[in-house]
């Protein structure tokens, strides 16, 4: 299952991996903040941590449903004091914030001196959890300008995939789009559909997974996985 993941379902496979690498590093007992967290799907990562969870919860998609939340509030006014978390982990949120460098600036805020946060968010995104979409991505020139401006420093901003891996994760979707709304144009599409599929599902996907090996700059990414570590000596967000 895994390595079809990684075939057909890179850009959440390598987020999970992300994580997983964050929480492996994650002493225990530290006190964890997933910002941002909705379903709360890490929580079993840092069990051994005093993982705490926030979200505004105000989302009302039927696809998506909040976990136990600590935290029901504003991601720019989280009621704790400053430096209270070891580690804070926040993903796929900022796209969906109207002042994304306020969050930085709360997050920063919230955590210790000497302690890590963990980003990931997308470059280019469509729209998703609308009305709650306000931005379709983020640079690492976003990144490395507003993180030092609230005393973190950026150790680590890598893409996720490149050209290629983008280019097999939209063929998955080109194929559902081609597909028509209306019930009988799905039906007379239906054997195109199962034709084009070994294309746009299987072998588009599976060579560009082996060819976004070759791309050695990839500028064009689904988005950037960053780790930021507060300024030991700054006991202040």
């Amino acid at each position: 299952m895994a390595t079809l993941d990684k075939l057909f379902e890179f850009n959440q496979h390598n987020r999970d991996l992300f994580i997983r690498e964050i929480a492996a590093t994650t002493q225990s007992g530290m006190r964890v903040l997933d910002a941002g967290a909705g379903p709360c799907k890490y929580r079993p990562l840092f069990n051994h941590c005093h993982y705490e969870s926030q979200d505004f919860a105000k989302y009302e998609g039927s696809d998506h449903r909040y976990g136990e939340l600590d935290h029901v509030c504003d991601i720019t006014a989280i009621p704790v004091p400053e430096s209270t978390y070891d580690r804070v982990i926040c993903t796929e949120v900022l796209e969906h914030v109207p002042y994304p460098d306020r969050v930085i600036a709360e997050l920063a805020r919230v955590l210790k001196p000497g302690g890590l946060l963990a980003i990931t968010a997308p470059l280019i995104s469509g729209i998703h959890m609308a009305p709650y979409h306000y931005c379709s991505g983020f640079s690492p020139y976003w990144y490395r300008h507003f993180m030092p401006l609230n005393g973190l420093n950026v150790e680590s901003c890598r893409p996720n995939g490149g050209f290629f891996a983008f280019y097999g994760q939209e063929s998955r979707r080109f194929l559902y789009m081609m597909t028509p709304r209306n019930r009988l144009g799905r039906i007379l599409f239906f054997p195109f559909k199962l034709l084009l599929a070994l294309w746009f599902r299987l072998l588009m996907p599976v060579a560009c997974h082996f060819l976004d090996k070759t791309d050695n700059e990839p500028d064009l990414t689904v988005g950037y996985f960053v780790v930021a570590r507060k300024d030991p000596h700054n006991s202040a967000g």
